[in-house]
């Protein structure tokens, strides 16, 4: 345990003096890798977003696997989505690896929980990490209308909640139940009957950090409007038609239609970032502050 706590601290120190990308090197690295198979540009991108992946495996340290193992399997998700990542798509590999790293760690955590051997279907996923904080939800909201719930009713409005059929919520119902991973046991004597499903952190966003987010992208929709009317016909053109569509369009098929090769498409691409990041630093003190975080 304590060479495991040792390793466990190695790493993340590790971890947090890893360089950062900014987003032209990312999509520089990732398509050295996808269409190289570069292994040193793989190598640097998954040395960067190890800090991401550990941050999620502490995530998950509550259902008692250890750390290390945690850490490893998060690892696994991050290369499974270095390996799997289209930098043609759009995206950020850090907004597209959290799936795979998050995906990766439940995986290892339904494997290796006592209780939970039979499948590891999206369902059961669902339901294995969200049921107890759903059920006391529910049950608190019941107490203070006055309202008594029984099992059946209590089941019906779990499987409404999360998405997941009756019957999958009545056996996984069973199986929480289980004597060696209770979350309604109370923590202590000494603490007024309190659980640990109390104790749970909520996943879901809070009041404030939705209300921030919310300002903040309204914000930057104004700002990035303003940066694309700076731009020439061709180079909005490319902007919409790769990132404001609901499905982006490849390098390859703008490059068809406007009769340039996929090379010069993503460096038309990349200028016209260039230029809407000037823009927006130059016309704004607030912009720069924001673009700095």
């Amino acid at each position: 345990m304590a060479l495991d706590a040792t390793y466990d601290r190695t790493l993340s120190r590790t971890a947090m003096k890893a360089e950062l990308l900014d987003a032209e090197t990312e999509l520089r690295l990732a398509y050295a890798w996808r269409d190289e198979r570069d292994e040193e540009a793989l190598h640097r991108l998954i040395t960067a977003y190890m800090r991401l992946a550990i941050s999620m495996a502490a995530k998950f340290k509550r259902y008692g696997a250890p750390m290390n193992d945690l850490i490893q399997e998060a690892g696994l998700g991050l290369m499974k989505a270095a390996d799997k990542f289209d930098p043609d798509r759009g995206v950020r590999f850090s907004t597209y690896a959290v799936w795979w790293i998050k995906a990766s760690i439940q995986d290892h955590v339904m494997r290796n929980w006592s209780m939970v051997r039979t499948g590891s279907t999206s369902s059961q996923k669902s339901l294995f990490f969200n049921m107890r904080r759903v059920q006391a939800r529910l049950e608190r909201e019941a107490s203070a209308r006055g309202e008594e719930m029984d099992r059946h009713q209590l089941h019906q409005l779990i499987a409404t909640e999360v998405g997941v059929p009756l019957h999958d919520v009545e056996m996984m119902d069973g199986r929480l139940a289980g004597s060696d991973f209770s979350l309604n046991a109370t923590q202590s004597t000494e603490d007024e009957g309190r659980e640990w499903i109390d104790a749970l952190e909520d996943d879901g966003p809070q009041a404030e950090e939705t209300v921030t987010h919310q300002h903040d992208i309204e914000a930057l929709r104004g700002w990035l409007v303003n940066a694309m009317t700076k731009l020439n016909d061709r180079e909005q053109f490319i902007i919409r038609e790769r990132k404001l569509r609901d499905q982006p369009r490849t390098l390859e098929c703008l490059g068809n239609e406007l009769g340039l090769s996929k090379e010069r498409v993503r460096q038309l691409e990349a200028g016209a970032f260039s230029k809407m990041r000037k823009t927006l630093e130059t016309e704004s003190k607030e912009v720069h502050e924001f673009l700095a975080h």
